[in-house]
């Protein structure tokens, strides 16, 4: 069975967790209390997401991802590779905006309260940051919906199909 290197299946774990937790905080963020600095947690955790999927991307460039299963057929291969992009695309789209936004308020932008992150040079009335703000949040739901997906063709092919593509990752 071809494998992903023990790297790829490192950042695709390490990433994955990040997403799922980020995704419940920014959906869930005004049901948690005040005090728990939820907001400063989350843009963290989105600045973390974006540096580990460049190096992610760098090393899939490198090491390519094993072939899918000859059995598979076309359509699911092409749903795969669409899902994986748009996964991709989300992983750099989804902390950019929240960056674009963060950087238009007043507070400073810190990684896990350690240090300051420069800010992009815009303001809240800056059509860029109502179009972050408006896709941060369209993009959050769809990212949701596609890790159920994601999850739930990754199950399919193991409990039901019972072949080696969740294997693969493991």
């Amino acid at each position: 069975m071809a494998r992903y290197t023990s790297v790829a299946r490192a950042l695709h774990w390490i990433i994955a967790i990040l997403i799922i937790a980020n995704l419940a905080l920014g959906i869930g963020h005004e049901a948690l209390p005040k005090d728990w600095a939820v907001m400063p947690v989350h843009k963290s955790i989105g600045l973390t997401v974006l540096a580990l999927t460049l190096v992610r991307i760098g090393w899939r460039l490198t090491h390519p991802a094993p072939r899918l299963p000859a059995a598979m057929p076309s359509w699911e291969k092409g749903a795969a590779h669409a899902t994986h992009f748009l996964f991709y695309a989300f992983m750099i789209l989804m902390p950019l905006s929240g960056w674009i936004m963060t950087s238009a308020g007043t507070r400073p932008l810190n990684w896990f309260f350690l240090f300051d992150v420069p800010k992009f040079a815009v303001t809240k009335g800056d059509a860029i940051v109502g179009l972050s703000g408006e896709g941060h949040e369209i993009m959050g739901f769809t990212w949701a919906a596609l890790v159920v997906v994601h999850i739930g063709a990754a199950l399919r092919h193991h409990i039901v199909l019972k072949d080696d593509v969740l294997r693969r990752m493991l």
